[in-house]
């Protein structure tokens, strides 16, 4: 409506504009040319007195304080002059959930505070769940090398767990070390742990953990190796068949091929299949690759002929 403000067909109660046959109430200004009746906003309970009656009987019930009120406005009254209630709420009020909807007729839902609403819900609305708790878990590292993550092995361990009688009690878990397991992996015990006053016992997870390893280092399902070569092998080849042994993680003796020519410091080579072993469908399918890095290892010092013989070599 031209110049209107405030509500607008304040619809929705029995009487109220919006209903079968009942008259519709608009708050307006007397701007120029307005044509509309109008009431004066100064008494809001006189407005109401004229949507329900002054005999009705929500005025018993402390007018629309009781109704539930809009949702976010509360359902106690606020008070005015002695003796009056006021069906407004102040701009400082607790506004929250305020786009929820009206609160429903008389017994609607209780005035939220700003702490926390009786029924469980928080003043933005949310309810809270005061269901029990799940027991928390108990996290363990298991440090593992990495020769055991790359054949299998088996490891038992002692851990001790508390009763609900005050009592404690040890128990030996086994765990089955899976050839390609990785940092991360988790082996979960289900209620293995310390029982709690919620009826369940803990659960205990173990987290793998690699440790370092002198000779390899993991990167994914690649193992790198760092071979030794001296100087003069690096400038002119190794000599006999021209191959490094390695000494694998499974135990065998693994023969590299030098790179031919000169080889320069940290230069890589690459055999393929002589990596972590990597898992599918709970088997080893393949391999990852074997990755040899060449540290060239020169002399820590030289004689002068030595020396005069280099310049002559390499100049």
């Amino acid at each position: 409506m031209k110049g209107s403000c405030g509500f607008s067909d304040f619809g929705g109660f029995p009487g109220a504009g919006g209903g079968a046959g009942g008259p519709t109430f608009t708050f307006t200004t007397s701007g120029p040319g307005g044509s509309y009746t109008s009431f004066n906003p100064s008494d809001p309970n006189k407005i109401f007195e004229s949507i329900f009656g002054g005999n009705s009987p929500l005025f018993g019930m402390g007018g629309l304080g009781n109704m539930g009120g809009m949702g976010g406005m509360g359902g106690g009254p606020r008070r005015g002059r002695a003796g009056s209630t006021n069906i407004f709420v102040d701009q400082d009020d607790d506004m929250s959930g305020f786009s929820s909807g009206f609160g429903g007729m008389p017994g609607g839902m209780p005035r939220p505070s700003r702490q926390g609403h009786p029924n469980g819900r928080s003043a933005g609305g949310a309810r809270r769940d005061h269901s029990p708790e799940k027991p928390t878990e108990i996290t363990k590292p298991l440090k593992v090398s990495l020769h055991d993550l790359y054949d299998g092995a088996t490891k038992r361990l002692k851990v001790g767990r508390k009763l609900l009688n005050g009592t404690t009690e040890e128990k030996v878990l086994e765990i089955q070390i899976q050839p390609g397991w990785k940092s991360g992996t988790k082996i979960r015990f289900p209620k293995a742990g310390n029982e709690t006053s919620y009826g369940e016992a803990q659960d205990i997870v173990f987290v793998v953990e690699e440790k370092p390893d002198l000779v390899f280092r993991r990167d994914g399902n690649d193992l790198i190796a760092k071979v030794d070569i001296p100087l003069v092998e690096a400038l002119t080849g190794a000599p006999g068949s021209g191959k490094k042994a390695i000494d694998m993680l499974d135990g065998r003796k693994l023969q590299v091929t030098v790179p031919s020519g000169i080889v320069q410091p940290n230069q890589r080579s690459v055999v393929s299949g002589e990596g972590m072993p990597i898992r599918k469908d709970g088997q080893v399918r393949r391999k990852g690759d074997l990755i040899v890095e060449w540290n060239v290892v020169f002399p820590t010092s030289l004689t002068a002929s030595q020396k005069e013989g280099l310049q002559k070599i390499l100049s």
